[in-house]
C-alpha cells in the first residue's frame, strides 16, 4: 500500500476513536497527564499542643456553665465519606467540633488529619486501636495512647489536643497516668450521650442529645453511622433555637 494511503488511514482512524471516546465519555480526550511543575508540596499542617488548665480537673466532663456554648465531639472511625460528610455539614452550619481519632484509622486514611484541622476543628488522640483501655496494664494503654499520639505527631506536627480513651467514658486512674506520661494533661470525658453507635435513628440520635445539653455541655458523637449524618441538622437547628453556640473543645475552655 502506498505511503500516503496508509498514512491517511491511521488519521482517519484516529479521528474515529477521538469521535468514540468523545460520544461515550461526554468530553474531548484528554492529554497525557505530565509531571507536575512549580514549588514543593505543602508542609504538614501544623496542629495546636495539649496544654494544662489551670484549676480544671484532669478529666474534664464539661465546660463553663455560665456560657452558651457546648463542644459536639466526635469519635473518629468507620467510612471515611461520613466522616466528610458530618464535617461538611457542620461548616456549612458555622459549627466547629472536636474530633477524636483512632490510630488504625489514621492509618489507613491520613489526609482526614488535614481535612479536619483545616475546617477549623480540634483533633485529638482515641488510642491506637480502639480498644478497652480500662482493662489494660498501665503500659499496654501508655503504648495504646503513644501510637497514636506518633501518628498524629508524624502529620501534623502535635500529638493533638485531646486525648479520650477509648470504650469508656471515665478513665482509670493508670490511663490518666499513662495519658499524662504520653504528653496530654488531661482526659476528654463528656456530660451528654448521643447513643448515636446504637443506631437507633436520627430522631432519636437528636433526642438523646437535645434532652440533656445545656451550658458547656460535651457531646459524645461518633463518625461512622449514617444516622448521625441525619440526625446532625436537627441537632444544630436545636442548638440555634436555644442560643447555643457548637465550638471546639478548646474554645469551650477559653
Amino acid at each position: 500500500m502506498p505511503t500516503d494511503r496508509r498514512g491517511a488511514l491511521r488519521a482517519g482512524a484516529a479521528t474515529a476513536l477521538a469521535g468514540a471516546l468523545t460520544t461515550a465519555c461526554g468530553t474531548e480526550p484528554r492529554p497525557a497527564p505530565r509531571r507536575p511543575q512549580g514549588p514543593a508540596p505543602a508542609a504538614p499542617v501544623a496542629a495546636p499542643a495539649p496544654r494544662h488548665w489551670p484549676g480544671l480537673p484532669t478529666e474534664i466532663t464539661h465546660g463553663p456553665r455560665d456560657r452558651p456554648r457546648v463542644a459536639l465531639t466526635f469519635h473518629g472511625q468507620g467510612d471515611p465519606a461520613i466522616a466528610r460528610a458530618l464535617l461538611d455539614q457542620a461548616e456549612r452550619h458555622g459549627a466547629r467540633v472536636t474530633v477524636l481519632v483512632v490510630g488504625d484509622w489514621l492509618d489507613q486514611h491520613p489526609e482526614l488529619a488535614r481535612r479536619i484541622l483545616d475546617g477549623g476543628h480540634d483533633l485529638g488522640n482515641h488510642t491506637q486501636r480502639h480498644t478497652d483501655v480500662n482493662a489494660m496494664s498501665e503500659a499496654e494503654a501508655y503504648a495504646e495512647i503513644e501510637g497514636c499520639a506518633r501518628r498524629l505527631r508524624r502529620l501534623t506536627g502535635s500529638i493533638g489536643t485531646w486525648f479520650r480513651p477509648s470504650r469508656t467514658q471515665h478513665a482509670a486512674e493508670s490511663v490518666r497516668r499513662a495519658a499524662h506520661r504520653a504528653g496530654y494533661p488531661h482526659v476528654l470525658s463528656y456530660d451528654v450521650d448521643s447513643l448515636d453507635f446504637t443506631s437507633p435513628g436520627p430522631a432519636a440520635v437528636a433526642a438523646h442529645v437535645t434532652g440533656s445539653i445545656r451550658n458547656g455541655s460535651v457531646v459524645s458523637l461518633h463518625f461512622g453511622y449514617p444516622g448521625t449524618v441525619a440526625a446532625l441538622p436537627l441537632l444544630l437547628a436545636d442548638l440555634d433555637r436555644r442560643g447555643l453556640s457548637a465550638v471546639t473543645t478548646t474554645e469551650l475552655l477559653t
